[in-house]
């Protein structure tokens, strides 16, 4: 079963690394930053100009989905 949930604010999350996405533009247009956590099991996905609004939470399969879906 593929799960998602949320977190109020991305900020609650410590401690890990958040890459922009390759698909952002230098002059702070849509960006999307992700982080990994639970050793890969999650990922959080936050809109870099808001680092302490909501971030989104996606299971490995959820996530795998998600960019599958992209391409």
């Amino acid at each position: 079963m593929m799960r998602y949930d949320s977190v109020p604010n991305a900020a609650e999350l410590t401690g890990v690394s958040w890459r922009r996405s390759s698909r952002s533009g230098p002059n702070g247009g849509s960006c999307v930053e992700a982080a990994s956590l639970s050793s890969g099991e999650v990922t959080a996905v936050r809109d870099s100009k808001r680092p302490h609004g909501p971030a989104l939470l996606f299971d490995r399969r959820a996530w795998a989905a998600f960019l599958g879906s992209l391409r």
